[in-house]
């Protein structure tokens, strides 16, 4: 029922390139389509589409942002002396003995003390506690601050923390050391990426990829040539916390201005209410629509893109409108969500937090929502851990609706700060469900209950 409620009619005009774009209205005039989202008004060229469908069924644009999370990075397997033998005082029932490691870090022999610290790092970084591996990498680095085995896996532990900028220095150091390391290259390539060096990371990337195939480096490598091909003739400025890609002869420099200082007052708006400010710049792009789908492979529903760098579509914008300011506070709460919790954060509190923020509301849903919990058809919460971006347009509606509900929960019960004690437990390892246990002593189960009663309370069934 929420399905055929939600939805609005619209036009849809099929692209020749296969694309699809949902609009309010529709009109051909002599050598172009006009079409209206919002108060916004497009333009493209007749020869562009291959036809026009009237009276079809949207996508919702609430939360239309996606956030897609870090790249799975694999270091390469470890080689240390004397690797096994300290690994059974060091890892004891499957936890990190701080006893035996801090004996280990006051022996005389640089190399088993750096052994030492490398695999209580390596413990915790495969068990997601991000944090406390960075602490155990850096202390091994002191003892051999040029092992490149080290210094890989430390800069994939700053990439996972939020701390691109800083692992450039690390991830070079490494590939330095071993030239012919196809791993080395490949982190280097990452953390460039990351960094928003992306000619950078092309170059490393096809020689890692020269020394040894590898699928995600092949696949990360496509994604950076499409965003470098279409990114050519960018022009870029920078602010305090923003690194800002445009198309300098479509954007002009007062829409550049506002549109920093939007992001710069938004950015301060998320310090104040999650607790937290990341540690590096980021990266902001604006596309024309096209170029939007061409660099991002996104479904035709998405609004915007956060894959670490904020994609926004801005076609026939020439002004900081209400849509752009929510869109921007939308895609920048990724940003902030996807470093406190080190890209652990499930994806439907990582939306639902962003739809707060960027001001949305579950009202005018609430009947709807009210009804689809009250009969069990609600989407559970564990199937929208994981990623939208295979979910069809009444899908993806219904994932957001839901994650927006389930963030307001926790924010009217609990309060912001409890959602980001979620998220800091997360960086360290918890489980989703863990975390909220540990937080609003809720597991799934209880959670969708409580939620229950409220929809219910607010909006009746």
């Amino acid at each position: 029922m929420l399905l055929a409620a939600l939805p609005a009619a619209a036009d849809v005009i099929h692209l020749k390139n296969g694309r699809t774009i949902w609009a309010d209205q529709v009109r051909e005039i002599k050598d172009h389509v006009e079409y209206d989202i919002g108060e916004d008004t497009y333009a493209i060229p007749k020869t562009s589409v291959d036809h026009i469908d009237a009276g079809g069924t949207a996508p919702s644009r609430s939360g239309s942002g996606v956030s897609v999370g870090a790249p799975d990075i694999n270091p390469p397997a470890p080689t240390f002396n004397h690797e096994a033998d300290v690994a059974l005082k060091v890892i004891r029932d499957g936890k990190v003995d701080a006893d035996a490691l801090a004996s280990f870090g006051q022996a005389s022999n640089p190399e088993i003390a750096a052994t030492a610290f490398f695999l209580a790092g390596k413990q915790e970084s495969d068990h997601g506690n991000f944090p406390q591996a960075k602490r155990y990498y850096e202390s091994a680095l002191r003892f051999e601050p040029d092992n490149s085995t080290l210094l890989i896996y430390y800069a994939a532990t700053l990439l996972r923390t939020g701390h691109a900028s800083e692992a450039l220095s690390y991830a070079q150091h490494a590939a330095n050391l071993t030239p012919d390391s196809s791993d080395a290259i490949a982190m280097l390539g990452f953390v460039q990426f990351a960094s928003d060096h992306t000619p950078d990371a092309i170059r490393s990337w096809k020689k890692s990829l020269a020394l040894r195939p590898d699928a995600t480096v092949s696949q990360y490598l496509v994604k950076a040539e499409r965003e470098s091909a279409a990114e050519s003739n960018f022009s870029q400025r920078e602010s305090s916390h923003f690194n800002l890609h445009f198309q300098g002869k479509d954007t002009s420099e007062a829409f550049q201005r506002d549109l920093l200082a939007t992001l710069d007052s938004e950015y301060d708006d998320l310090v104040r209410d999650l607790g937290y400010s990341p540690h590096n710049n980021i990266a902001v792009t604006l596309y024309t629509q096209q170029t939007f789908f061409d660099v991002t492979r996104a479904p035709s529903w998405t609004g915007a893109v956060n894959d670490g760098k904020l994609r926004i579509p801005i076609s026939g914008v020439q002004s900081v409108t209400p849509d752009l300011a929510r869109i921007l506070k939308h895609e920048l709460t990724h940003s902030f969500v996807s470093q406190m919790s080190s890209n652990r954060c499930p994806t439907w509190l990582n939306e639902g937090v962003a739809q707060i923020e960027e001001g949305r509301s579950s009202a005018s849903n609430g009947k709807q929502l009210a009804h689809l919990f009250a009969t069990n058809n609600e989407i559970p919460f564990n199937t929208l851990e994981g990623s939208f971006m295979n979910f069809s347009a009444p899908q993806a509606m219904l994932a957001y609706a839901e994650s927006l509900a389930g963030a307001e929960y926790i924010r009217d019960a609990y309060g912001m700060s409890e959602i980001a004690r979620v998220l800091e437990l997360l960086s360290q390892g918890s489980s989703t469900e863990a975390a909220l246990r540990n937080t609003i002593h809720a597991d799934y189960r209880q959670l969708r209950d409580d939620m229950t009663l409220q929809l219910k309370e607010r909006y009746g069934d």
